[in-house]
C-alpha cells in the first residue's frame, strides 16, 4: 500500500499522461477513437491506485482534456467519456487492486461495464436530450466504438498487463501468476 501523498503524486502523473498522449497521438495523425490512448493511464491508474483513485482519475481525465485541448468535444463526446473511463478505473481497480483477480478478468469487464455505461449515456442523451448527432439505438455507438477502437482494445491488452508488471517489478516467475 502506498502512502496518500504518493497516490496523489501517481494521480496527478497518470491525469497528465492522459491528456498528452492524445495529444501526441494527433499530432502524429493518428485517431485517438482507433488507439484510444487516453483509456491506458486510467487502466493504470485503477490497477496501481485502487478503484475510487482509479475512478477519479477517469472522470477528470476527459474533462480537463476538453477544457485543456478542446479534445474531447464537450457535446457529445465528453459525458460519454466520462462515464466510460470512471468506470474502467473503478471496475479494474475493485478487481485487480482490491480483489487481486487476473488482470485479463479487469480489463475485459471493465471494458463490458464501461461500454454498457456508455450506453446508458448515449440512450439518456438521445432520449431526454434529442440528440441527434447520436444514433437513436446506443448499441449501434457501442459496436461502432468497438469496430473503430478494435486496434486500441489489442494495444490495452497486450500494453497494461506488461506496464503493470514492470511498475510491480515481478519476476518472470511472478508474472505468469499476474498475465
Amino acid at each position: 500500500m502506498i502512502g496518500k501523498t504518493k497516490q496523489m503524486v501517481y494521480m496527478s502523473l497518470l491525469v497528465a499522461v492522459g491528456v498528452i498522449l492524445p495529444m501526441a497521438f494527433h499530432m502524429v495523425g493518428a485517431g485517438g477513437s482507433i488507439f484510444l490512448p487516453m483509456h491506458i493511464p486510467v487502466f493504470l491508474a485503477g490497477i496501481i491506485l485502487g478503484p475510487w483513485f482509479g475512478m477519479i482519475v477517469g472522470a477528470v481525465t476527459p474533462f480537463l482534456s476538453s477544457f485543456l485541448t478542446g479534445m474531447p468535444p464537450m457535446l457529445p463526446m465528453l459525458p460519454i467519456m466520462f462515464v466510460e473511463l470512471a468506470l474502467y478505473g473503478l471496475i479494474i481497480g475493485y478487481i485487480c487492486h482490491t480483489k487481486k483477480l487476473h488482470i485479463y478478468i479487469g480489463l475485459i469487464l471493465s471494458m463490458v461495464i464501461g461500454r454498457i455505461g456508455v450506453g446508458l449515456v448515449v440512450w439518456v442523451m438521445v432520449s431526454f436530450f434529442n440528440m441527434t448527432r447520436l444514433p437513436a439505438n446506443p448499441v449501434l455507438f457501442i459496436s461502432g466504438a468497438i469496430i473503430t477502437g478494435f486496434p486500441g482494445i489489442i494495444i490495452q491488452l497486450i500494453l497494461i498487463p506488461l506496464i503493470s508488471a514492470r511498475i510491480f517489478n515481478y519476476s518472470k516467475e511472478e508474472m505468469k501468476k499476474y498475465v
